[in-house]
């Protein structure tokens, strides 16, 4: 049974003034009206120069630390390695790109908007009716009782972007993109400095190690002394107890140190994609720390805002508040929609008839005449939103300035205390083996001695604290100074677009961009960490 009528159709003059009518909103959707607020970065005045001083040793060039792998500028083949895989396998990491795909993909769907939604219908019936159903007298009832329907209809519809709404829709959600590009690249600063950190952290402990190991050795030596001259009776059993009070505490020192060791380990573990169980790096047996510092150089304060990748994100919020603005202005004006639709539907199988053509062509304008303040508030909102990531962006950056200061300072009072340190070691070792001597020679009581051993110990521990301290507050300042990154590397708002609005094919991975993404690995799910550093 067909539901159009048999009618001949005046289908020239109708679609004529269809046509021409979507003709003319269209050439109007094209002359758009951008309401959003022009936007530009914030610009601030702020010192010339950086008060604290930087690290004033060793001869390494200076572009070592700017650029990407600023770690190979401690030249430690170890950490390299460490670094390299924690790049390839960290699991945070990888989520963090999994968050930029999905931010990109959440771009593309609001983008889909500016394209005609087509869609398609088909529809094929074969039916009976109930010779018992209401209102039929089989006596005299004409209607048929078996009937079939088929149709096949398109449709179409559109909304022209006017007012931009749809646009700066888009480019707001490929700011946050980026912004999420951005957090991507902070994540990977922050784990490449974390690994670092507490890799210098465990060479530290190695090296107190390697103090421990020696004291103790001598500890040993003064337990056989003060033994020997008990026996000789000319010590008291005093300084044997003393002396050996002094080793054993050394060596329970030394236990809690290797656990503190096999802990880091663990943690580098962890950032490695790896099983704690099935991890190792071998210890280096030498009392001075066994990474040097490197030169930095800060370079002016103005290029800190592109080398941070926070800062990047944090800028790219404020384009992004500003383009809700637009968002928010076009709710004043009318909502406007074309659809387009059509097809054919008969009783039969036979549609090859215009008479059993149909079509519709509308146009939907919609503006709320009353709403009791609901779009002032939500412009309202957004301008508040935007001043407050104009906030929050001044604030970033006052953290970035207050990071490199601070490494600036702690670098280079820590060398200072360094070379203060070890003019302390020499002075009590030098105290160590006088009152030692002393001791041996009957000229001396031996708590002269076992204050000086103590006073050695603590004083070697407290340098290779202090050195342990300085690499890692070099280790700080690179990454408050961005890690070689710089913002020219934050993908750009044409490169958002996961794919073409005709592709079909490699949804599952989208290609990598600016270096985030990658298809899963099988070694992603293999924590048995075999290799050995």
């Amino acid at each position: 049974m067909s539901l159009v009528s048999k009618k001949r159709l005046d289908l020239p003059r109708n679609v004529l003034r269809s046509a021409t009518a979507l003709v003319g909103a269209l050439s109007i959707g094209l002359t758009s009206c951008d309401l959003a607020p022009e936007y530009h970065p914030q610009k601030f005045l702020y010192p010339d120069g950086w008060e604290g001083k930087g690290i004033m040793g060793d001869a390494r060039p200076a572009d070592d630390v700017n650029r990407e792998d600023w770690w190979t500028a401690f030249n430690d083949p170890v950490l390299n390695d460490l670094e390299t895989r924690m790049l390839a396998t960290n699991p945070d990491l990888q989520a963090a790109a999994e968050a930029f795909t999905q931010a990109r993909d959440v771009a593309r769907e609001t983008e889909s908007r500016l394209y005609p939604q087509i869609t398609g219908f088909g529809h094929m019936s074969a039916n009976k009716g109930s010779d018992g159903r209401l209102y039929n007298n089989p006596r005299t009832s004409t209607s048929l009782v078996y009937e079939s329907n088929e149709a096949y209809s398109g449709a179409a519809t559109w909304e022209p972007d006017f007012w931009d709404a749809i646009r700066n829709s888009t480019r707001l959600h490929r700011n946050l993109a980026q912004v999420s590009a951005a957090q991507y690249m902070s994540a990977k600063l922050s784990l490449e400095a974390e690994l670092a950190s507490d890799y210098v952290a465990l060479r530290g402990l190695d090296a107190q190690n390697a103090v421990y190991e020696d004291s103790i050795h001598y500890f040993r030596t003064a337990v056989q002394i003060t033994s020997l001259r008990q026996e000789g009776a000319i010590g008291a059993g005093l300084d044997v107890s003393r002396a050996q009070n002094q080793l054993y505490a050394a060596m329970a020192a030394q236990s809690k140190l290797v656990a503190q060791r096999r802990v880091l380990e663990n943690a580098i573990a962890i950032l490695l994609n790896t099983a704690p169980a099935g991890f190792h790096i071998a210890p280096i047996q030498n009392v001075k720390m066994s990474l040097g510092v490197v030169k930095i150089n800060p370079g002016l304060p103005s290029t800190l805002l592109e080398r941070r990748p926070d800062i990047a994100a944090a800028e790219r919020r404020m384009s992004a508040a500003s383009k809700a603005i637009g968002v928010s202005r076009a709710a004043f004006y009318p909502h406007i929609t074309l659809s387009v639709g059509g097809g054919f539907e008969d009783g039969g199988f036979d549609l090859a008839s215009i008479s059993n053509a149909f079509w519709r062509v509308a146009v939907q304008a919609v503006e709320p005449a009353f709403t009791g303040g609901l779009r002032r508030a939500a412009l309202q909102r957004a301008w508040s939103q935007y001043r407050e990531t104009v906030d929050q962006y001044r604030s970033v950056v006052l953290s970035a300035f207050q990071d490199v200061e601070n490494g600036l300072t702690q670098t280079g009072q820590l060398k200072k205390a360094q070379d203060e340190q070890a003019k302390a070691v020499a002075a009590a070792q030098r105290t160590q083996s006088m009152t030692m001597a002393l001791y041996t020679g009957g000229l001396s009581n031996y708590l002269d001695a076992l204050v000086a051993q103590q006073d050695t110990l603590a004083a070697r521990l407290e340098l290779v604290a202090t050195q342990t301290a300085q690499v890692q507050a070099s280790v700080r300042l690179m990454r408050a100074l961005g890690g070689g990154w710089n913002v020219q590397k934050l993908p750009s708002t044409d490169q958002i677009n996961t794919f073409g609005p005709f592709q079909y094919e490699g949804l599952r991975n989208p290609k990598p961009v600016a270096g985030i993404g990658r298809a899963p690995l099988p070694q992603d799910n293999d924590l048995r960490g075999d290799h050995k550093n």
